[in-house]
């Protein structure tokens, strides 16, 4: 097993290729998202934090009554207010960003929910799902649900293989600015195992649609709020899932085109750099985690 690094490094780059230190601490921090004040949530240690985007300040915790403890998976509603959060106990919760009681969004019963988006109008999240009890085929298959944030209308996106035409195992499903795409990474055209690439799918589970075709593994899709760009982890060819503390790279593209570079920040991480969308409102910047050796 790695070893995880006992440093953490919060950075943001800008599309003008500025990289701006926020943070270095010994705290293990991951998953920055940016809010519409332009400071960072962030999770370390089981529970939600804030951080001044400009690096002025030191990491404060959001308190959330009821919040089991977090993994790093946790997006924030776009109009500000709300972070929804995947907690340790498999379930998805919503709560004030600024702090407050948390809310259990989900019910199903031996189903592990990681979430990763929230639709451009703040009515949908999507997750990847994992069922224990055997409902998936085959069994623990990760694949693509969308949930309303009141808990309702919970249906799988790419659980129907044979309709949709994936095969997975998929992960980090995140909604296009215009909410006609969800993103996310799947092993669907691999032809070894681990080899994930990042493909889209309307919300209707129609038009599968393939965007990288590279050599390496391709993880957690982040579109930039003005559309015109994205950024993407990338791993070694030959990486299985998406492991911690490795040498890997953040690609930057400007789209449409998803396999031409314009930009590459080579670094030590990997788990815990970039899981959730951590654009700048504006889509100049965004922020990401590196755990130096």
């Amino acid at each position: 097993m790695t070893q995880r690094s006992p440093r953490c490094r919060v950075w943001v780059s800008g599309l003008d290729g500025t990289q701006d230190l926020v943070l270095e601490t010994d705290r293990h921090v991951e998953a920055p998202n940016w809010a519409v004040d332009d400071t960072l949530v962030l999770n370390a240690e089981g529970r939600l934090w804030r951080l001044d985007v400009d690096g002025t300040g030191e990491l404060e915790p959001i308190d959330a009554p009821g919040l089991p403890p977090v993994n790093n998976d946790h997006v924030l509603a776009p109009d500000g207010p709300t972070i929804f959060a995947s907690a340790e106990d498999g379930h998805l919760y919503g709560l004030p960003r600024l702090g407050g009681p948390a809310r259990r969004i989900t019910a199903t019963p031996g189903r592990r929910h990681y979430l990763h988006g929230v639709s451009p109008d703040g009515s949908t999240l999507a997750y990847i799902a994992i069922d224990d009890d055997g409902r998936t085929t085959p069994p623990n298959t990760a694949h693509v649900r969308l949930i309303g944030v009141d808990g309702a209308d919970d249906r799988g996106l790419t659980e129907d293989r044979a309709a949709t035409g994936t095969t997975g195992p998929d992960d980090g499903a995140e909604f296009s600015p215009d909410g006609a795409w969800v993103y996310f990474s799947t092993e669907t055209w691999a032809d070894v195992p681990g080899h994930a690439q990042i493909a889209r799918i309307r919300p209707d589970g129609t038009g599968l649609e393939r965007m990288t075709h590279g050599e390496r593994v391709h993880w957690f899709p982040h579109l930039s709020p003005t559309g015109t760009h994205a950024v993407y982890l990338t791993y070694p060819a030959g990486t299985t899932g998406h492991p911690a503390d490795l040498p890997v790279e953040l690609a930057v593209v400007a789209l449409p085109d998803w396999d031409t570079v314009v930009d590459l920040i080579a670094f030590r991480g990997g788990q815990g750099t970039i899981n959730v969308p951590s654009w700048s409102r504006d889509g100049t910047r965004f922020a990401w985690v590196e755990y130096p050796a």
